[in-house]
């Protein structure tokens, strides 16, 4: 038994069209999965699943794009019938988008910016496995893995609103992963900062990525390759019998006493709207 083939599974990745979200998708595609790549935009889902298709379709159609906002719950409950039409079943779901953070202390946090991220970040996620797990539960498997943050295991005071809630979706993992086993595995995968274009600012300013690094036993950032690893493996049979899980992809940096000294540096190099993941 190959322990990662995702032959004959249909996969959806939310947020796919770049960083994580993206190096996601194509593992899964590279390991025998039909794949539905969403994000906001319809061009950019179109694009990722054309180089899918070209690098691992073999003639046949193995990605198809389908673009949702995990701001609008109805455009996430069409992604999910989408797919459905399209290929019968949701076999992974994989919640990957989030409402990125402000940079800067919490006092600053705008209450509408807060409000928005968590209904989007947790609410909205939790709406979305709902929106699977029935017919997961009626076919009697299936895999929900959902893409939280080291941020959500320490204190990140530059980042409060984000941290909190990636520490709620961790717990909901845990939730849903003993409402639903033995039919549903939940799983949350935990990266830390990983290099993908909206980290560039961190990752390409040597003084800020040497003192994150210093942070991180491993002493590396990660890359959206690593993280995408540990999807594999949940998705696959190596995975069955791991459920609420919370698997780190952060360089051992979460084990760590928490320190202000690296967020304080990204928040230097970030206008106080960016948003970061």
């Amino acid at each position: 038994m190959n322990l990662f083939d995702l032959i004959d599974q249909v996969a959806v990745v939310t947020g796919a069209t770049k960083g994580i979200g993206r190096g996601i998708a194509e593992r899964l595609a590279e390991h025998g999965a039909k794949v539905v790549v969403s994000s906001r935009h319809q061009q950019e889902c179109d694009a990722v699943a054309i180089a899918l298709n070209d690098t691992y379709g073999k003639g046949a159609q193995v990605a198809v794009g389908i673009a949702s906002d995990l701001e609008d719950i109805d455009s996430l409950q069409r992604l999910i019938d989408a797919t459905l039409d399209k290929w019968a079943r949701v076999d992974t779901l994989v919640c990957n988008a989030a409402i990125l953070p402000t940079i800067g202390p919490s006092k600053s946090t705008p209450p509408d910016f807060f409000d928005g991220l968590m209904r989007a970040n947790v609410h909205h996620n939790f709406r979305l496995c709902h929106m699977v797990i029935p017919q997961m539960v009626e076919r009697g498997e299936g895999r929900i893995i959902i893409i939280g943050s080291a941020d959500g295991e320490s204190p990140t005071p530059s980042r409060m609103a984000y941290s909190l809630s990636k520490a709620a979706l961790a717990h909901m993992t845990r939730c849903l992963a003993v409402e639903f086993a033995p039919q549903v595995r939940v799983n949350l995968v935990q990266p830390g900062i990983t290099r993908s274009a909206a980290s560039e600012p961190v990752w390409k300013n040597e003084q800020v990525l040497d003192s994150i690094t210093k942070t991180i036993p491993l002493g590396r950032i990660a890359e959206p390759d690593e993280v995408a690893a540990a999807v594999i493996f949940l998705a696959g049979s190596g995975g069955k019998s791991t459920t609420g899980a919370c698997i780190p992809v952060d360089g051992g940096s979460a084990r760590l006493p928490a320190t202000t000294e690296s967020g304080d540096q990204i928040e230097e190099i970030f206008e106080p709207d960016h948003k970061f993941n």
